[in-house]
């Protein structure tokens, strides 16, 4: 079996979320499997350049993009055993950043046309392409449209991975032939709402549409978490189904993380205490053994949970006996609200503006509970990560949150959940969250629970394996 996994972003080249983590692990997981897996993505300027000083030229070639062609340079990279494709075109991917240019539209129609027109140019033909988010789901609609009776390119099964169904590729009707390059015959496949959509594009055509956990595949057919989908999701959800992300166990490992001043694991937990105090001593909170640290490693926006956080903080900091240590960044009113309460109450509140990611490995290891009351939330990795440095989730019963979170209430589970999206539940599940942490020999049982689980990635890719090979049976 070969997979073609054809990606906006990837670690550790380029990643501005979840879906580079996602990215960076999977290939090589479905490798480790005799999977025959390799990832096309954009070369960008971004990428550093040790990585393109080792890529290999293969060949250029022309991309049409609507009425006109582009160049197109494909580069080879071998990377943790798995070959990576970089597609070269300066106007569209010489750029500061990865989104959010003006005519992104026409960026990743081009990607994703370049996508199946790098393919005789390989000595590489895949019976799947996987492809992710709105970026590359115009892959399948081309596919279908263009390729599926081309020579060298029969049978070949495409799979539409959905990590954040907000985000959809919505634009207006003139991109539809000008930029994509169909034909008015094919604006029912891609027209939703008023808009030309690519996201829905890739739901009508691809062969197999997975989301990121099972929960969430079943939340995006509610309008509450479809963001305007829903009736096309509902009316294919024959072809939908839900894989749980995995984390990449070696690289964020407390036993080897060259982030912490010391090391643990779930059979030798001592140097969580020294973890502890460093991380009381670099956020300027008193050192104190007996105090329950909660952290927050996290975007400061609405959705992430922070207007129920707004809501209830003052009341916990006033109340219990705890210290609050939180890393991020996002809207403004959330950095002003808690740079005010740090103000207010420094012993018991320290913030950190911007993301650090040996500070968040270090708040993951020094914390004693993870806080994450997500509205909504996909798959979610935060948990995962705390899980496995021993800090214990609370978590609001959405996507994989709910899939990877157990409330441990009746003596098992491995964390706290809350189901109402509610300020006064959550502040009722932090509270018995500090009754459990009060119970030293009740905590440590809870807290080697929670540091045993498995989010690895070779459950994914198990999962994934078995779809594809669905797929071709079909």
């Amino acid at each position: 079996m070969k997979v073609l996994y054809a990606v906006s972003e990837a670690k550790p080249f380029i990643a501005s979320g979840g879906l580079g983590d996602v990215a960076g692990s999977l290939p090589a997981a479905l490798r480790k499997r005799l999977i025959g897996c390799r990832l096309v993505m954009p070369l960008y300027d971004g990428i550093p350049q040790k990585y393109k000083d080792e890529m290999k030229f293969i060949t250029h070639i022309t991309v049409p993009v609507a009425w006109r062609r582009q160049y197109c340079g494909i580069f080879e990279y071998k990377y943790n055993g798995v070959i990576c494709y970089f597609l070269d075109n300066q106007y569209y991917f010489k750029r500061e950043g990865i989104y959010g240019h003006y005519d992104d539209a026409e960026r990743f129609a081009f990607f994703s046309r370049a996508v199946l027109e790098i393919l005789p140019f390989l000595d590489f033909k895949p019976d799947i392409i996987n492809c992710n988010d709105w970026q590359t789901a115009l892959i399948p609609v081309y596919y279908s449209r263009f390729y599926a009776n081309r020579e060298g390119y029969e049978n070949i099964k495409t799979v539409l991975t959905i990590h954040n169904i907000q985000y959809q590729g919505k634009y207006g009707h003139e991109v539809l032939g000008d930029v994509a390059g169909f034909g008015e015959e094919d604006a029912s496949l891609l027209e939703n709402d008023g808009c030309i959509n690519f996201m829905k594009g890739g739901i009508e055509c691809a062969n197999a549409v997975t989301t990121v956990s099972p929960s969430y595949a079943q939340e995006i057919l509610d309008p509450w978490y479809a963001f305007g989908l829903d009736h096309i999701l509902n009316e294919r959800k024959w072809k939908l189904s839900g894989i749980l992300n995995g984390i990449d166990t070696v690289a964020n490992d407390p036993a080897t993380d060259p982030a912490l001043p010391a090391h643990f694991s779930a059979d030798d937990i001592a140097g969580k205490a020294v973890c502890k105090e460093a991380l009381q001593k670099e956020m300027g909170l008193p050192v104190r053994a007996d105090v329950p640290i909660i952290g927050m490693v996290s975007r400061l926006v609405a959705h992430k949970g922070f207007d129920l956080v707004k809501c209830v903080l003052e009341e916990l900091l006033t109340t219990a006996d705890v210290q609050v240590a939180v890393l991020g960044s996002g809207e403004w009113q959330y950095e002003t609200f808690f740079s005010e309460m740090a103000a207010k109450y420094p012993d018991k509140l320290a913030v950190k503006l911007g993301f650090v990611p040996a500070l968040a490995s270090r708040i993951y290891a020094g914390s004693d509970i993870f806080l994450m009351p997500s509205k909504s939330e996909p798959c979610g990795l935060s948990q995962m990560f705390a899980l496995r440095y021993g800090s214990v989730p609370i978590v609001r019963a959405t996507g994989g949150l709910k899939d990877s979170i157990q409330d441990s209430g009746m003596g098992e589970g491995n964390g706290f959940v809350f189901e109402d999206y509610n300020a006064h539940e959550m502040l009722h599940a932090i509270r018995r969250a500090l009754a459990g942490y009060a119970d030293a020999e009740g905590w440590a049982i809870l807290r080697k629970r929670a540091m045993d689980c498995d989010f690895s990635w070779g459950r994914s890719a198990n999962e994934y394996i078995k779809l594809y090979k669905a797929l071709l049976k079909e």
